[in-house]
């Protein structure tokens, strides 16, 4: 094999191979050896072919397949010999006219890691806000839970339901007088004013009293999944099971036991629990970002152009998305177009951070087990259905990109962890209300965000408000919403908890916000 080195401007380089016919024709050679023992043809016992003669019958595919297994191995070795730290996959071309029998020729184009000094991790001074956990936080937290699970007792049968009430219906829906799929259901609990229907459907209910029939006359929106129905005029014939109040949730043993719990103690117990685990959550995010001010502001270097280009499109189709749900979609978009190179200096922020992060790891031998690699692949592999699981977890061990991707968060987090043991940190006792203005003015007053470090949303802050409705103004019935998930590639397709795939079944326009069902997992 043959290479010369065409570009080298930057982090770019460029090489010409040149892999010569004989290596490519002692490579059918070892194909032709290779299947000759599973060849059958009339006239010769199993692996007895003539070689001559699997060539003539496979020599085709033998051949781009030699050639493929030629051009890997090339760029592999060219990677070796050069000492090359490829930023991305590189792209390699084979020029035209290649015909068997002759050499190949290929251009090889790449973008290399920057050469970093190993970065210095003495002198680092961090300060950790803290904050105690009191009866009172306890309380509210217990307090938030038990609006959440909001309870609802038997009203008197001449109950007219009104706006917070609770009905149970049965229900059956239909277009031009034909029923459509997943528009009958029966012992539906619907708590009037929720917003989780239709608009108009809930609206309709007030005054209803148990045992009332009624024909309820809704249109579907404009984005509903269901290409039949949108925009199309809709009844549901309605009959009222049963009217409920909402009932207060007294916080008391009772209320604990209703939980599965022994007592209210011991709900106390798991609560305060939580609050510590929320608190030690803000406290790490405000420690975190103070450790990458600092590396950021310590360092700077050249950053690969194509990681940047990739990190920046992530960030602009997550605006794109959140601005596509706005009311006005083309002025949001048209001003999120004044900030593109705000959030491309996130970027290569991000992707500087990352690249520091990853060196200092390797630095100082940080690794992730693989038994650690093992329950991310099968944390990762639930999002997916049943029948896609396995092939999910091949996939991963096959394709080392995508096993970076899965492994980054996680060896982000260790990196930092190890940063934290090295860092003098100092303790400061504070609440949680300056705690959070505190990681709020953190985000107003700095561009944040390493290369995997995405468990922050680093915005320019006069973009705060770009996400304050990142949800349309009408949704799907859930029932539809989640048979359109079924039509995605298996791939892709990621199945919803049990429980929710439970409660899509018999409702008919449900509302489930497609921004909610579209958006990434947050990291």
């Amino acid at each position: 094999m043959k290479t010369v080195e065409t570009l080298n401007e930057g982090l770019k380089r460029e090489y010409r191979l040149t892999i010569t016919a004989k290596d490519i024709d002692a490579r059918v050679d070892e194909e032709v050896k290779s299947i000759a023992p599973t060849v059958r043809m009339p006239g010769f016992r199993p692996g007895k072919v003539p070689p001559n003669l699997i060539r003539k019958m496979h020599g085709a595919a033998l051949s781009a397949d030699a050639l493929n297994k030629a051009i890997d191995q090339g760029v592999k070795d060219l990677m070796a010999k050069e000492k090359l730290r490829p930023a991305l996959q590189p792209a390699v071309t084979l020029a035209d006219g290649y015909e068997t029998g002759k050499d190949a020729e290929l251009t090889v184009a790449l973008e290399v890691l920057p050469d970093i000094e190993a970065p210095s991790i003495d002198g680092l001074k961090l300060e950790r806000l803290t904050v105690p956990v009191d009866d009172k936080a306890v309380m509210a937290k217990i307090e938030e839970f038990a609006a959440q699970m909001k309870r609802f007792e038997e009203a008197p049968k001449t109950r007219k339901a009104a706006t917070g009430d609770q009905v149970i219906i049965d229900f059956a829906g239909s277009v031009d007088g034909t029923p459509f799929d997943g528009g009958t259901g029966e012992d539906m609990a619907v708590e009037i004013g929720s917003g989780q229907l239709i608009p108009g459907f809930e609206d309709q209910l007030v005054g209803v009293k148990a045992g009332d029939e009624k024909v309820l006359k809704v249109t579907f929106p404009e984005d509903y999944p269901v290409d039949t129905l949108k925009g199309r005029d809709a009844e549901f014939a309605v009959t009222v099971k049963e009217v409920k109040l909402p009932a207060a949730s007294k916080i008391d043993d009772d209320f604990a036991k209703s939980l599965g719990l022994e007592s209210l103690d011991k709900l106390k117990e798991l609560m305060k629990d939580q609050v510590e685990q929320e608190l030690n959550g803000l406290t790490r995010t405000y420690m975190k970002r103070k450790l990458l001010d600092q590396l950021a502001a310590a360092h700077d270097f050249e950053v690969p152009p194509t990681m940047v280009e990739a990190e920046f499109n992530q960030i602009w189709q997550q605006l794109e998305h959140e601005a596509s749900h706005e009311e006005d979609p083309e002025a949001a978009k048209a001003e999120l177009e004044k900030d593109r190179e705000e959030y491309r200096a996130i970027a290569v922020r991000r992707v500087r951070l990352g690249l520091l992060l990853s060196e200092i790891g390797q630095a100082h031998g940080v690794q992730v087990s693989q038994q650690e690699m093992q329950r991310l692949i099968m944390q990762a592999a639930q999002q997916y259905r049943p029948e896609d699981r396995q092939r999910f977890v091949q996939y991963v061990q096959q394709d080392a990109l995508a096993a970076a991707q899965l492994r980054a968060p996680l060896y982000e987090d260790k990196v930092v962890d190890f940063l934290f043991d090295k860092a003098e940190i100092t303790d400061r006792e504070t609440t949680r209300e300056e705690l959070e203005a505190a990681i709020e003015a953190d985000d107003d007053g700095h561009v944040h965000g390493p290369g995997c470090g995405h468990d922050h949303d680093e915005k320019p802050a006069k973009k705060a408000a770009a996400k304050k409705s990142a949800e349309p103004k009408t949704a799907p019935v859930k029932k539809a919403a989640a048979a359109k998930a079924e039509d995605k590639p298996a791939a892709a397709d990621k199945k919803a908890p049990a429980k929710a795939k439970a409660d899509t079944d018999a409702k008919p326009a449900a509302r489930k916000p497609a921004a909610k069902k579209a958006a990434p997992a947050k990291k």
